[in-house]
Formats: structure tokens, C-alpha cells, sequence
């Protein structure tokens, strides 16, 4: 089912699991949340991330180091889903959803109460099998929609999709960027051709000038690699880091809102 996006634009937290450590995750996320996160993609490390960027693929290594498995994560997504009622989305390259097996990881996601997914290197046009089981477990599936897609392509990742759209805003990898790509909202406004359900764009969103700028066209911003990045830097205090961080982001949409009287 659709997440709920419940203002404009709304944030969408994502974490590396494991980097530095589960317990240090943990407190992060709940501090993002506290701070004013909508959503949070709970990432899962894999050794081979090839859609990320120098800044993930750290954290990748870090959380691996400590042998940070899918198991675990689950485990850390429920004692979320104990504190908070946000939106929790799984967030994996396709080979450790594999080795738990698929059906065995929709059962334990939906036990652990988390929304959904989505698998970064995942083929919407090979994904049936896994939709079928998701869907079986009523688990939100969540795909990748790039500049480069096709209308016709575009089409098939929207029917695919029900928690909501995820706008790739350039091609290439994930990381910070000082602008926002000028094709994102064109991006938007071809996926809006073929649903109703939220649009969240990610990729290089780190400033809180981005993150308002993405609620003029879409639901939500994605925000990964910077948050990724104040985690890496700020050793000791990463969760009171990320928290001022998001509430950085925030204040900013907050602003422009009660500026301009949108919700």
C-alpha cells in the first residue's frame, strides 16, 4: 500500500545499517525521526555496491567489517517499528535478499513491521516473483525510475510500484551534489503521467535549499549520501549530527510553507 507522505516535501532518511556499528544506527535513526524524518530506508551493506557512491561504499565496508547482516537489520527495524509508526522501508541489493530466500524475507519483514522495499538492482521487468510475494504480505514494493527510462518503461515501473515512485534525479552514481539536476522535475512530471501514488526524488539532494526546491514538484526527497557523510564525520555524535542535520532540511520546507501557504 502506499506510504503516507503527509507534507510537502517530505523526508526520506536513508542509512547504511552497521556503519559504525547496529547500535549506533539505531539511536541515528530514531534521532532522524525525532528530528522531523517522514520516512527512513534502512540500507542494507553489500560488498559490491555498484549504484553508490564513495561516500555509501564506505559505509558498505564499515558495516561489513562488523558483519552486519539482513537478519540483524530486520531485528533493528522492529525495535523501530516499536518506537515509531514512520514509514520503514528496506533498502538492499538483490544478492542478500536472495540468500535469505524471498518468501522468507517478506514473511520476516512483515513480522519485523516494516512497509516495504526496494531493490536497487531489481529489474522491474524480472521482479514478478517478488512482487507476488510482497504482495502476499501486503509489503510496499519500491522502484527505481531514471531520466533514462523510457515512457513506455516509465509505465511499467509505476504499475510495479506501490509505496511510491523513486525518481532517480541524474544517471550514474548516489553522492552529494552542489545542484540540483535541471531534468528532475521533468522526470516527475513523465512519472505523474502514470500514477497517483507519491514521487520521491534522491540522488544528490544534500543541501536544505535542494530539499525545499524538490517539494516544488515532488512528494518527497530523498537524502542519503549526506547524511551518510555526517555520520562518517562526526564519530561519538552521530545521531545528535544527523539530528541537526535533518532539522536543518526541515526548516528550510518549513519556512517556504508558511510562506507561501502550502502544505
Amino acid at each position: 500500500m502506499p506510504l503516507s507522505f503527509t507534507k510537502r516535501p517530505s523526508l526520506v532518511a536513508y542509512v547504511t545499517c552497521g556503519d559504525p556499528d547496529l547500535a549506533t544506527t539505531r539511536a541515528v535513526v530514531l534521532a532522524a525521526i525525532e528530528a522531523g524524518a517522514d520516512v527512513i530506508e534502512l540500507g542494507v551493506p553489500f560488498s559490491d555496491p555498484l549504484a553508490d557512491g564513495p561516500v555509501i561504499q564506505r559505509a558498505s565496508e564499515r558495516a561489513l567489517k562488523h558483519a552486519t547482516t539482513l537478519d540483524q537489520i530486520l531485528k533493528l527495524a522492529a525495535e523501530v517499528r516499536q518506537r515509531s509508526q514512520v514509514g520503514v522501508i528496506i533498502f538492499s541489493y538483490l544478492n542478500p535478499i536472495m540468500r535469505m530466500g524471498v518468501p522468507e524475507f517478506c514473511a520476516a519483514a512483515a513480522t519485523a513491521g516494516v512497509d516495504g522495499a526496494l531493490i536497487t538492482d531489481l529489474p522491474v521487468e524480472e521482479a514478478g516473483d517478488y512482487r507476488r510475494e510482497m504482495g502476499k504480505r501486503n509489503l510496499a514494493t519500491v522502484f527505481l525510475a531514471a531520466p533514462t527510462s523510457t515512457d513506455e518503461r516509465l509505465k511499467s515501473i509505476a504499475k510495479a510500484s506501490t509505496g511510491f515512485v523513486y525518481a532517480v534525479s541524474r544517471t550514474g552514481i548516489t553522492g552529494a551534489r552542489k545542484q540540483l539536476p535541471e531534468g528532475a522535475r521533468d522526470l516527475v512530471r513523465r512519472i505523474r503521467r502514470h500514477t497517483k501514488l507519491p514521487i520521491a526524488v534522491g540522488f544528490g539532494i544534500s543541501t536544505p535549499e535542494q530539499f525545499a526546491a524538490v517539494g516544488e514538484f515532488a512528494d518527497a526527497a530523498v537524502v542519503g549520501s549526506a547524511i551518510v557523510e555526517t555520520i562518517e564525520h562526526n564519530p561519538g555524535q552521530e545521531a545528535e549530527a544527523v539530528a541537526a542535520f535533518v532539522k536543518r532540511l526541515t526548516a528550510v520546507s518549513r519556512e517556504c510553507s508558511a510562506t507561501t501557504g502550502k502544505g
